[in-house]
């Protein structure tokens, strides 16, 4: 099955997770099939928190990939800003 989930980036202390189409088969932050987005979960200033494509995530749902329960949270959180 595919899924639309968070893979952890940047240093220790200091996370940072693109949001990924992959199968849930693979490791967390192994091999995925494309990068929709980011979240920033320490952004300050002029940073931004969250980059998503809203359209890219509509499009992968809509071919039977499952969201996990944070980035359905920040689908729902970037749908409300644009």
């Amino acid at each position: 099955m595919v899924k639309i989930r968070l893979a952890r980036a940047g240093a220790k202390g200091r996370p940072f997770f693109h949001v990924v189409v992959a199968d849930e088969r693979k490791k967390r932050d192994g091999r995925s099939i494309e990068r929709v987005g980011y979240y920033n979960p320490v952004a300050s200033g002029a940073e931004k928190r969250l980059e998503l494509d809203v359209a890219k995530v509509q499009a992968w749902v809509a071919k039977g990939a499952q969201l996990t329960d944070k980035v359905r949270a920040l689908v729902k959180e970037a749908s409300k800003a644009a």
